[in-house]
């Protein structure tokens, strides 16, 4: 193309102003020229001058070593291709795919046939890919073209999403399945008694009544608990300040859990002098889950052991022991899951929402401690709670 000789007329224009205004101040009229032409030529050659040419990498000058230094540390898997072969592989690719790929041809790389599909084709694009290295995994595989030999492909998991949004569904999927078993009590009970029209025998609509009570209780309880569950899931992330006396709010909370009628099954055993950094509210809520939960599924004629000790580390210990049936080994990692629930008649009839467990364990989560829960058949479940205490947050903020 004719390189564009356009002089800068507006540029010309303020040196010959320039110039003019230095003679008219006094300066010699040499000086002023010597400005004028100086500026002149300066600006013929910027104009004159082509630029550099820009080297595409798609016409030979394609250097492999500076584009794998490149993306080399890039968190975000990249490939580079030659004529259909990966011939860079950055870190994160090469940890997701193995070290091998170099050198493969996409197909024996991916192995996957929407993958290949893509990679084959003579055109940018992007395939959504199921099970490329684990078999419940998602990516999202962007490829782009550069020239016909180059090709860059960039893989975004998409795992985490998937599995939030699947949660999200289960989540509604079991609330509703709650909520919809007492509601059709209350109604069908309800309406056995209105159709009746006071017929049936006094004891019959008292049993009818305590049965509409029972579960209108059941569905408070569950409501409750959803609503305690969401609030604690949006505090999870802010670290509670207020200081605790421990020993006091344990005691406290576990008599109110167990009620005049459970108050001989207690056994307490607290150490005095423990402070933590959290949130009341939420820390009597875990301890009465947890003695509620050991009173219920505990032998009735057994007491409920609760402590409460400073470990030699510092941090503060509490545990919760029954001495029940216990719970088999394949239960115990799933117990803290919403609505989980080993026995479902059982907890049913015992006034269990499913979601005990599930608050327990986000507001161990926020308050930045660890549950462990342990058990043996026919001997019992202990769980155990374990909390920084006041002293140990201030080293480490120190």
């Amino acid at each position: 193309m004719e390189q564009d000789r356009t002089y800068p007329v507006a540029a010309l224009v303020l040196a010959v102003i320039t110039a003019v205004g230095m003679a008219i101040a006094g300066a010699p009229l040499w000086l002023a020229l010597a400005v004028l032409l100086v500026w002149a030529g300066s600006l013929w050659l910027a104009v004159a001058s082509p630029p550099p040419p820009i080297e595409s990498a798609t016409n030979g000058s394609f250097n492999r070593d500076d584009m794998g230094q490149f993306i080399e540390h890039a968190g975000t898997p990249l490939l580079v291709t030659e004529n259909r072969r990966i011939s860079i592989a950055n870190r994160s690719a090469r940890n997701l795919l193995g070290a091998h790929i170099l050198g493969q041809d996409i197909r024996v790389a991916f192995r996957h046939p929407e993958a290949v599909a893509l990679l084959e084709r003579d055109a940018s694009g992007q395939a959504t890919v199921q099970g490329l290295v684990r078999r419940r995994d998602i990516w999202i595989l962007n490829y782009q073209r550069l020239g016909e030999e180059l090709g860059v492909i960039e893989l975004l998991n998409q795992t985490a999403e998937a599995d939030i949004s699947r949660a999200h569904t289960d989540f509604v999927a079991n609330a509703s399945h709650e909520l919809r078993t007492p509601l059709s009590s209350i109604i069908g009970y309800v309406e056995t008694l209105r159709e009746d029209g006071g017929k049936a025998p006094p004891e019959t609509r008292a049993k009818f009544l305590d049965t509409v009570l029972g579960e209108a209780r059941r569905l408070k309880n569950l409501v409750d608990d959803l609503m305690s569950l969401s609030r604690v899931e949006a505090e999870k992330h802010d670290l509670p300040q207020e200081h605790l006396p421990l020993r006091e709010l344990v005691e406290s909370a576990a008599r109110d859990a167990a009620g005049p009628e459970r108050q001989d099954r207690l056994d307490l055993d607290c150490e005095g002098g423990i402070e933590i950094r959290g949130d009341a509210r939420q820390i009597e809520q875990l301890i009465r889950n947890l003695v509620d939960n050991a009173l219920k599924y505990g032998a009735p004629e057994e007491k409920v052991s609760v402590t409460l000790y400073r470990l030699p580390e510092g941090d503060a210990e509490l545990t919760v022991t029954d001495r029940g049936e216990g719970i088999a080994p394949e239960h115990l990692p799933h117990l803290t899951r919403r609505f989980y629930r080993t026995d479902p008649g059982r907890s049913r009839a015992s006034g269990g929402t499913g979601l005990g467990l599930a608050i327990v364990k986000h507001i161990v989560e926020r308050h930045r401690g660890r549950l462990d829960i342990t058990s043996k058949l026919g001997q019992g479940t202990t769980i155990t709670v374990r909390i920084p205490t006041v002293a140990q947050t201030a080293e480490e903020v120190s």
